[in-house]
């Protein structure tokens, strides 16, 4: 396989029909190390909106049992993007959102911009430190993907374009970023588990580099304290030369999931999608109903 293999079939395909297969050759094939971390920093910003950092605390799952919380969304997204939104298994992915997300007062707004920084803070991210440059085949298709998936979910007034969801984005940023300690709570104990990932004898030093990676307005919001520049520059500049090295190596020809990674530890036996997450309530869920399936 030569190194433009991929790109080959994205070329092939068509964004507005085949979103699914161009998202999953990007996310799992061309850039699964970009895609994986950069989906952990779009969760990690939305802590700084305080209607979601307290939400997400006073349920307690993500500061008493991060690791599984971690898991659980890790397998419900990962199961919907390879089985694709339209699988038995993707649905019944897409259901489970539903249903713990039914079970609590969250606003349209809020659910909105969550399905923004999935768009958004990927594409961001690869653009900076990815091996090469996305093509517009595949901007165009992490749209269409997860205005898809925001249709499943109910969620209203979804952006047309990538344009309009980075506004969006950066507009609610602005509007409703400001410290609160349970949201500082949550992203404490989701740095905790972080370093974890690593080394114990680099734990510290990990925390430092992940708050260096950190927006301007999103360290200051969780008064995290200013990197130096010189930790600054190690950690941006440590992932763009990854992207560079990586761009000299084969295409992957299979595909690479963060369910098979020592990150997610709490199912080794297995899992099924139907009993991932929480169950605070039992919500019926009606097939017929938009939004819903």
């Amino acid at each position: 396989m030569r190194r433009h293999h991929w790109q080959q079939q994205i070329a092939r395909l068509d964004p507005e029909t085949d979103h699914e297969q161009i998202v999953r050759i990007t996310s799992m094939h061309e850039f699964p190390w970009d895609s994986q971390q950069a989906l952990s920093f779009a969760l990690f910003r939305t802590y700084a909106v305080p209607t979601v950092g307290r939400l997400l605390f006073d349920t307690g799952e993500f500061t008493g049992s991060v690791q599984k919380r971690h898991d659980d969304t890790v397998l419900v997204l990962e199961t919907i993007a390879e089985k694709g939104l339209e699988s038995p298994d993707g649905r019944a992915g897409v259901r489970r959102m539903n249903q713990m997300h039914g079970s609590y007062d969250i606003s349209n707004d809020d659910m909105r911009y969550v399905l923004a920084t999935f768009v958004v803070t990927p594409v961001r991210w690869i653009e900076r430190y990815g091996w090469r440059s996305l093509l517009e085949a595949e901007r165009t298709a992490v749209v269409r993907y997860y205005q898809r998936l925001g249709r499943l979910m109910g969620i209203q007034d979804v952006p047309d374009d990538f344009e309009g969801f980075s506004d969006l984005m950066d507009a609610y940023e602005r509007e409703t970023y400001v410290f609160d300690a349970k949201a500082r709570a949550v992203a404490d104990s989701t740095l905790d588990l972080f370093v974890t990932f690593y080394p114990r004898p680099l734990h510290r030093v990990m925390r430092r580099f992940a708050i260096a990676l950190l927006d301007d307005h999103l360290r200051a919001t969780f008064e995290y304290p200013r990197p130096s520049r010189l930790m600054s520059r190690l950690a941006h500049g440590s992932l763009a030369a990854r992207g560079r090295v990586i761009r000299f190596f084969p295409p992957r020809r299979n595909a690479s999931l963060l369910s098979d990674t020592h990150r997610v530890r709490s199912y080794p036996g297995g899992f099924m999608v139907e009993r991932l997450g929480t169950f605070p309530a039992t919500m019926p869920v009606d097939d017929a109903e938009p939004g819903r399936v």
